[in-house]
């Protein structure tokens, strides 16, 4: 069955566990160019409502998006801010310093040598989340 090769697991019962990746990957079908949460949710069996549940929760964070397979380059807005005085120290290395990344209440601090992409990956989970 096309669900279960998903990782889903069907009970006798009809209820259905679906692991936090399938859902995150049916949420992000929706966000597809012309795609419909009913369109979706009536591709992989499941309830219109049940599927905008899973949007909110992605919206608030709890559901991580994978991130987009495209070939063409994906922007996110930056706002770069002076950052605050420090006090002079001569033993500082560059893998002391930090990337702040701040959108609506949520603030992130990551390694100054995280990669691009990796970076890439958070700023569209966030703003797929409606931060």
């Amino acid at each position: 069955m096309f669900l279960t090769s998903l990782g889903v697991e069907i009970y006798a019962s009809g209820h259905r566990r679906w692991p936090d990746e399938v859902k995150a990957r049916v949420v992000a079908d929706t966000l597809e160019p012309g795609a419909t949460v009913n369109a979706v949710a009536d591709r992989y069996g499941v309830q219109p409502n049940q599927l905008s549940a899973w949007r909110g929760l992605a919206k608030q964070g709890k559901l991580v998006l994978p991130a987009l397979s495209t070939e063409k380059p994906v922007f996110a807005p930056l706002v770069v801010c002076d950052p605050p005085p420090a006090a002079p120290s001569c033993d500082r290395s560059p893998a002391d310093k930090l990337i702040r990344i701040v959108i609506g209440e949520v603030t992130l601090e990551l390694a100054a040598d995280t990669p691009a992409v990796r970076l890439a990956e958070i700023v569209r989970a966030l703003g797929a989340a409606g931060c």
